[in-house]
């Protein structure tokens, strides 16, 4: 019988089982409508009761409902044969029959685990693996690996060259491939590490870090639903190109809880996409910065009164520039939240001024409270005391660096004078165009630094209210749905999490991992990251610090990833020329396959380069079938996205930076050599070379970038 036979009979099994499991979808799903339209009817006997239990049946049945009608493409995508006898169906969701007996077992359950631990070394019982692959509700092909032969029944057919390899041959479509198929061993080993603590994930381009990154916080929320999904998780990435990218990543396994921000947007109010040169962000990044900004919180407002004229029952009170200045310190020492305590500095204004009314003897000087009333009622003081001590906002305070004299005056003695003169104009375009990246942190410390002005406590909504005089809520359920109810309606400004995952450490600076830390005091974490791929030039062990101070004392449990699955080897050789250059010594993953197709370099002159990036990459949207990514240093992006204007929307135009996380099926990359101006910019470039996962080709006008 040939190959082809077997592999199609195989199939036909395969889909046997996969129309029973979405024939018995289809019957939950009106199973879910059905009991929806039912718990609607209850509104019509007219007691609160009644609306209650009305309320309870409807939020679990449309709950349901909603988690059954999501797009599951491959609903079921795993087997295992056990030596056992049984067989166990895997897939993104766990589906019994009426019986209630397993259909399929959810990935994330204990008894999924052998999925992706299971090697031929150490079988855990399995005798056969197999991969499912879907297009929707058909099967369309199927991979096995034979892991215990002795074990095999004769009748056991093996089809396939393995699950892994196959579907890196795919193409990998707009957002991030899904790996939750093929996860090895060394990845489902970090994803099921301990909630508690710190898990630190390593490893080189293509290794599936960020991969392994959401699956665990998929994990997470399937082991332990009521922590995780009651206090939240965070999921901060280096830049809104990559939220974008893995945004479809969780929903497809069946989470919708967890919060996506990228280091631009963790800060409410502000989407920073502006990215600093390499020296700015390092000094911006660095812990100095936050002496820098306490100096200018507490610094007098520009162009705020430096005088206080006060006509009182005919005699003048005054104040001059140096008193004001005087009163400002005393109530602001070192330490102070600013807009916590400006009744403070109103308070010294008054005593200040009664000292003076007592010393000129003002003729019918009343009490200290009423002399304190009357002035309060005096437009003209209320205007002052607004002008000399505003309620301050971070930004207000971050625009005064644009000045240079008080750049300097912050600056001096923290920074060197080298330093200051690259921090000048970087602060100029915050007016008009918003902040960097970079000025996000500087937002957030200076928001810790100045504190907030106190607000009226608001009354947060009883979830149990059924009306005046009447709380009522019909069983336990009802309590604990209200309660989850409670949970999810958080703050904009939420820092309560309880867990938050950080993707592209690397390149988290200093003042960064202040930021993200405040958002995690009672978390648990997972650390993912590549060493060799930082783009952050500072101090190194400034770095550690920092992060270490944010991740606390909490357990450290680490894991190296080592196998690139993304490159084909003759990709990642040429990244790894690269890196080499400046990591002689630095572990490199092993690329595990070959597609026999050399990356592809080009020279063009300066007239010719945007005709030529152009053909490039008409000529990759004829060889592949899935994304382009044209990468670019990054002051060239506006310009070569008009290069390739007009073209398929699978053409995405990221800067080296924005390209950090991401995977394209191929790769224009423009100007190498304009990247690999320094070493930071060198460990840039080898992040950008080893983005694609087909075709690699390279073009610019130095033709010496290459090792």
């Amino acid at each position: 019988m040939s190959d082809a036979t077997v592999l199609q009979q195989e199939i036909a099994v395969e889909q046997q089982h996969v129309d029973r499991v979405y024939t018995r979808l289809a019957e939950l799903r009106q199973d879910a409508s059905r009991a929806e339209k039912e718990g609607y009817r209850l509104s019509g006997v007219g007691t609160f009761g009644s609306l209650v239990e009305r309320d309870a049946m409807v939020y679990h049945a449309a709950r349901r409902r909603h988690a059954l009608d999501t797009e599951y493409e491959g609903l079921v995508f795993g087997r295992l044969d056990l030596t056992t006898g049984a067989t166990h169906y895997v897939g993104r969701m766990g589906i019994r029959d009426q019986d209630s007996k397993p259909l399929v077992v959810d990935w994330r359950a204990p008894a999924a685990a052998a999925f992706y631990r299971a090697t031929a070394a150490e079988p855990l019982g399995v005798v056969r693996r197999r991969m499912i692959q879907s297009s929707r509700e058909k099967v369309t092909g199927i991979e096995d690996d034979l892991l215990d032969p002795d074990a095999a029944p004769a009748d056991m057919r093996v089809v396939g060259d393995g699950a892994l390899l196959a579907s890196l041959a795919k193409a990998t479509g707009r957002g991030m491939r899904d790996i939750v198929a093929t996860i090895q061993r060394e990845q489902d080993e970090a994803i099921r590490s301990p909630a508690s603590g710190v898990t630190i994930v390593t490893g080189g381009p293509g290794t599936g870090k960020t991969a392994v990154a959401l699956h665990r916080a998929a994990y997470l929320l399937y082991s332990d639903r009521s922590r995780f999904a009651g206090g939240g998780i965070l999921v901060v990435g280096p830049s809104g190109v990559f939220v974008e990218y893995i945004a479809t990543v969780l929903p497809s396994l069946g989470e919708e809880t967890a919060t996506l921000r990228s280091l631009g947007t963790l800060v409410p109010g502000w989407d920073a996409t502006r990215v600093d040169a390499g020296e700015v962000a390092a000094i911006k990044g660095s812990l100095r910065m936050r002496r820098v900004l306490e100096r200018a919180s507490h610094d007098a407002v520009p162009g705020g009164p430096t005088e206080l004229r006060l006509l009182y029952r005919g005699t003048l009170l005054r104040l001059d520039a140096a008193q004001l200045d005087q009163l400002r310190r005393k109530a602001l020492p070192r330490g102070a939240r600013r807009n916590e305590v400006r009744g403070h500095g109103f308070d010294r204004i008054f005593d200040a001024l009664w000292a003076q009314a007592r010393e000129h003897k003002v003729t019918g000087l009343p009490e200290k409270r009423e002399f304190e009333s009357e002035l309060a009622d005096r437009g003209d003081f209320r205007e002052f005391l607004k002008a000399w001590w505003p309620r301050f906002t971070p930004m207000r305070v971050l625009r005064w660096l644009a000045d240079p004299k008080r750049l300097r005056a912050y600056a001096n003695g923290v920074l060197s004078r080298d330093e200051i003169a690259t921090l000048q104009g970087s602060f100029d375009a915050l007016a008009t165009e918003g902040p960097t990246i970079s000025d996000v942190a500087l937002l957030d410390e200076l928001d810790e630094l100045m504190g907030r002005p106190r607000q009226p406590q608001r009354r947060s909504k009883n979830p149990f209210h059924v009306r005046d005089g009447i709380q009522e809520v019909s069983t336990y359920a009802d309590r604990q749905a209200a309660a989850r109810a409670q949970q999810v309606q958080r703050e904009e400004d939420y820092r309560e999490y309880a867990h938050v995952v950080v993707d592209e450490a690397q390149d988290v600076s200093p003042m960064q991992w202040r930021m993200i830390g405040r958002r995690g005091s009672y978390a648990s974490w997972t650390i993912v990251g590549d060493p060799a791929q930082t783009a952050w030039s500072g101090d190194p062990t400034e770095l550690d610090r920092s992060r270490d101070r944010a991740l606390g004392s909490r357990k450290r449990n680490s894991y190296a990833l080592t196998t690139n699955y993304r490159n084909s080897s003759e990709i990642f050789e040429v990244a790894a020329k690269v890196i080499r250059t400046i990591m002689p010594d630095l572990p490199l993953p092993s690329a595990v396959r070959s597609t026999g197709v050399e990356p592809v370099d080009v020279v063009a002159t300066p007239d010719t380069l945007p005709e030529t990036v152009r053909e490039l990459t008409e000529k990759q949207l004829a060889d592949v079938d899935g994304t382009i990514g044209v990468i670019m240093p990054v002051p060239r992006h506006d310009e070569v996205a008009g290069w390739v204007a007009g073209l398929p929307e699978r053409v995405q135009v990221v800067t080296a930076l924005e390209a950090k996380g991401m995977e394209y099926d191929a790769v224009v990359l423009v100007e190498p050599a304009q990247i690999a101006t320094d070493d930071a910019g060198v460990r840039t470039l080898y992040v950008a070379l080893s983005r694609a996962t087909q075709r690699l080709t390279t073009v610019g006008t130095n033709p010496g970038w290459l090792p």
